[in-house]
């Protein structure tokens, strides 16, 4: 490469410049490499003992960018102030509010100040604070280190133009573009991708999509505001974030699919729908099942009043069930069966109970005025309450029922119909008989102690084996 005549001028660092030059040729000719015929031809300048110029540095930092080997040059060369400089800058990549698109790499010099400044010029943003990739907050310069990649916080400008508007995909990454919205008065905080991702052809997708592209009002809190009910607004954000229709209970799904059908919901509207479809009574001409009845009783507080009034129950399985208090005033329960169910202060008036099933039924204080029950079977059935609340079956319609065996102190079957009914062994102490027609009606083994069948139609009506002999004044006719 040449020698290098002593000088007077010459210094240490001139001569371990020729010599690592000269390593760095010798490494090139065993090892070929893009840059050999540089190192081969250097500039005339690095001869020149007293001319440590800017030639020499710039061509010193391709070798140093090329080798990456930047700390050896920095201990061979610390006593030049040009060389030491280059190799002392540090670069930085940038970012604006954790999005990890469109970054800007900048040399870090001067103060914090001095670099938030830069940013502020390079993003069109007022920069006030930088964040490391962990979070931390970075309050000296001395604190980055070469290629870190840091985080500008800051506020838009109002004078610059709008930039250019971020993809749905690019808004999916950024989980820390966070929103306030004010919905009718009430604060919800969510991401940015929550209101675009989910549904990107919905209005809450086009609204916040692209930055003010809608001119969003803000409230003095700089919340978005928003004039719908946020009683309707939170099913349909919960949907956004997570994917799940979940409804509290009271929130009309009505209103949710207005919501829905407004902000354009699509797959929340088909949801919507169809729990709607769900949660309404069956048509008047279908049978309700037992295991719809039963959904109904479990989402009915026991205190609260459960109407069935009009309802088809026809031939549904409704045994053993619980339905004290329940109004099934002029339902259809033919052919039900209610077998050993309670239906204490049940309201059956004018319902149609022909040919169902009672056995064993619990039916202390049932109202039975005017009802069906012809056919049926009330085998064993309990009407007495110790209270002393009544059974009321008046004008009822039991042609032909089987009542053998039940309980009914007290019983009121005034102008009711009997005709060929099984009453045998019955326990009619003090019932209400008048005007009833008890034609054909099997009676024997009864007690009506003390019974009134004033007006009564016994024609043909069994009374063997009685346990205690009828009274004059219970007259019959």
């Amino acid at each position: 490469m040449g020698t290098l005549e002593p000088c007077a001028c010459a210094d240490l660092s001139q001569i371990w410049l020729t010599g690592m030059l000269t390593c760095f040729k010798l490494l090139f000719e065993a090892r070929p490499h893009p840059f050999m015929e540089v190192l081969k031809s250097p500039p005339n300048d690095l001869l020149l003992v007293n001319k440590p110029t800017q030639v020499v540095v710039d061509w010193f930092t391709l070798l140093a960018v090329t080798f990456s080997s930047v700390s050896l040059f920095r201990v061979c060369y610390a006593g030049c102030p040009e060389l030491e400089w280059t190799l002392s800058m540090k670069r930085v990549t940038l970012f604006v509010k954790g999005s990890p698109r469109q970054g800007k790499v900048v040399p870090v010099n001067g103060s914090l100040p001095d670099l938030l400044s830069l940013a502020s010029t390079k993003f069109g943003i007022h920069a006030t604070s930088l964040y490391n990739e962990r979070g931390g907050h970075l309050e000296d310069i001395d604190l980055i280190r070469d290629d870190d990649v840091l985080f500008v916080c800051g506020e838009e400008l109002a004078s610059e133009p709008m930039t250019e508007p971020m993809h749905t995909e690019q808004m999916a990454g950024s989980h820390t573009d966070w929103l306030t919205l004010n919905v009718g008065g009430h604060y919800f905080t969510t991401a940015r991708s929550t209101l675009v991702s989910k549904e990107p052809d919905s209005m809450l997708s086009h609204m916040f999509r692209d930055r003010d592209a809608w001119g969003n009002k803000r409230d003095h809190k700089g919340a978005f505001l928003i004039d719908r009910s946020p009683e309707y607004f939170e099913p349909i954000l919960n949907y956004l974030r997570h994917g799940q229709l979940i409804v509290n209970d009271g929130v009309n799904l009505l209103g949710v699919l207005e919501e829905a059908k407004f902000f354009n919901i699509i797959s929340l509207i088909e949801h919507l729908e169809l729990a709607i479809k769900n949660s309404l009574p069956a048509d008047d001409h279908s049978p309700i099942s037992r295991k719809e009845f039963i959904r109904f009783l479990l989402a009915t507080p026991t205190k609260s009043e459960l109407r069935c009034q009009g309802l088809n129950f026809s031939g549904a399985d409704l045994s053993r069930l619980d339905l004290r208090y329940i109004n099934f005033k002029m339902a259809n329960l033919s052919r039900c069966n209610l077998a050993h169910a309670n239906l204490c202060g049940a309201c059956l008036e004018r319902a149609d109970l022909s040919g169902s099933v009672l056995d064993g039924a619990n039916l202390q204080g049932v109202k039975m005025l005017c009802s069906n029950a012809e056919g049926a079977s009330l085998i064993g059935c309990n009407f007495e309450d110790p209270s002393g609340l009544k059974a009321n079956l008046e004008g009822a319609n039991l042609k032909g029922v089987d009542m053998e065996g039940s309980q009914m102190t007290g019983i009121n079957l005034r102008v009711a119909t009997l005709k060929n009914a099984k009453l045998k062994n019955c326990n009619l102490r003090g019932a209400t008989l008048a005007g009833t027609d008890l034609e054909n009606c099997d009676l024997s083994g009864c007690d009506l102690q003390e019974a009134n069948l004033r007006g009564s139609n016994v024609k043909g009506a069994i009374f063997e084996e009685m346990l205690t002999p009828l009274h004059m004044s219970q007259s019959v006719r």
